[in-house]
């Protein structure tokens, strides 16, 4: 018993001093310093707002879109196995974290052999048949005194927190494409209802021309051209039919509801979301995970530069074993069948070719990497966010425009359309004017959809949202 005390306390002891009285080789990390602009190109105009950055979507109050990123966040595949990869890594963080601490195996084995009586040392005095049977526990524990494994441990709770970051960039991309195919689509219904009703429009006046034809009010020329512009106008409206049938498709895949269905709907139900105030470029850092992935990979990187560099240092190990063997299975618990034994090993690289300095370089180089990848980000990020900002402004100026040109030419056609029906223009006349006033409704949509979609790149170059520095 006195022999199991002693070995206890030498293994506790051995523990007790690697952690509290080595010292850690490489690098500790130091955030680089980036050279943050303290606003904008772009001025950032709005309101001091708290938003959840989480559910920025809902600030568009539309039920649907709340309802499609509740599926793909939910269903989507790509979020399944950004999610898996998070726990990949929690695993693997788990397993390195263990080597810090010992590894208790039980060993058991009982056996029965014959030996030989015909050897060239007679063996008379022993007997031909024998049986051992042995219980041992026993650990192989490495003494951290380099800080080789703490190292180690540091860089895989960064690559977890990477994987982390990754699965927020993935569903932060997701959640843009749901919200950009949404408002294509809804564009794609709001020139269909307007088409549609231009068809319709486009129908009766075919009809009337026919009968000022058959009444010798106008020529076969004016037919003809009422039936060339019906007919390309139903051919638009098939073609928008057809783009709408495919972003649906798109929505399907990426919110993994194959029995979706959308009911038409037009661009007017959403809110634009308000602007985020001034101030955010400081704060772009924490928000954005693509960055904040990037600088945990720095951190694993600088790690690995430690875990390289302890390899130049001896590796100290304890192993120790306790148990008992007998040749009766009855005699185990006999003080008399006690075995135990302990030491400790040292390896101490002499000569490897540069193998260890080749290795530290290479961890060297790759932490260089991760540091201009970090830079690369931050600047990426701005660019993104200056881009965004730019085409939200000018969207929702042109859209201004846009609508007080619909206006304008919606009045000069029915101008031009009471003319020609009241046989004081001609058809011509009528049709030009209904051309402007068709493309400037089709623009009008469109640059609209434009501006909503900026705002979703805005939400996503800022990380999914803001929130006020001002509560």
């Amino acid at each position: 018993m006195r022999v199991k005390n002693k070995m206890l306390r030498f293994l506790f002891f051995c523990i007790f001093f690697s952690l509290i009285s080595c010292t850690l080789i490489g690098p500790d990390y130091k955030r680089p310093e980036a050279s943050l602009p303290n606003n904008y190109h772009q001025e950032v105009q709005g309101n001091n707002l708290n938003k959840d950055i989480n559910m920025w979507w809902k600030l568009y109050q539309d039920p649907t879109l709340n309802d499609l990123m509740d599926k793909a966040l939910t269903k989507n595949t790509d979020i399944n196995a950004a999610i898996a990869r998070v726990e990949e890594s929690d695993a693997y963080l788990r397993e390195v974290g263990a080597a810090l601490l010992p590894e208790v195996d039980l060993n058991s084995q009982a056996y029965r052999n014959r030996v030989t009586r015909t050897a060239t040392v007679p063996l008379s005095n022993i007997p031909a048949l024998r049986k051992d049977y042995l219980v041992r526990l026993g650990t192989s524990f490495e003494l951290d005194f380099w800080g080789k494994l703490r190292r180690a441990k540091e860089s895989a709770k960064a690559e977890f927190l990477a994987s982390q970051y990754s699965k927020d960039t993935v569903v932060l991309s997701l959640q843009s494409l749901v919200a950009s195919n949404y408002l294509f689509l809804r564009s794609l219904d709001s020139q269909i209802q307007f088409t549609k009703a231009s068809v319709k429009f486009k129908e009766d006046i075919l009809a009337l021309t026919h009968k000022r034809l058959e009444g010798g009010l106008v020529s076969a020329l004016d037919v003809n051209q009422a039936e060339a512009n019906f007919d390309n106008l139903a051919a638009q409206l098939s073609d928008l039919i057809r783009q709408r049938e495919f972003v649906h498709n798109q929505l399907v895949v990426l919110t993994g509801d194959m029995n979706l269905n959308i009911n038409e709907s037009t661009l007017d139900t959403l809110v634009t979301p308000p602007t985020p105030p001034a101030g955010l470029p400081s704060t772009l850092l924490e928000s954005r995970p693509d960055i904040r992935q990037a600088e945990q990979l720095m951190i694993a990187a600088n790690a690995n530069i430690g875990v390289a560099k302890a390899a130049l240092f001896p590796t100290i190990s304890l192993t120790t074993n306790l148990g008992a063997e007998s040749g009766a299975l009855r005699n185990l618990n006999n003080s008399g069948s006690s075995i135990w034994g302990g030491g400790l090993g040292l390896s101490l690289p002499i000569f490897d070719s540069g193998r260890v300095r080749s290795r530290i370089e290479q961890a060297t180089a790759r932490e260089k990497q991760a540091l201009n990848y970090y830079e690369s980000s931050i600047q990426n990020a701005f660019k993104e966010v200056n881009n965004a900002l730019v085409e939200l402004r000018e969207y929702t100026e042109q859209e201004k425009d846009l609508k007080l040109t619909q206006d304008a030419a919606k009045k000069a056609m029915d101008i031009a359309s009471n003319r020609y029906k009241a046989g004081y223009s001609s058809y011509l006349e009528y049709l030009d004017a209904q051309r402007v006033y068709n493309d400037a409704s089709i623009n009008y949509i469109q640059t609209r959809q434009l501006r909503l979609i900026a705002s979703v790149d805005l939400f996503k170059s800022l990380g999914g949202g803001w929130q006020s520095q001002i509560q």
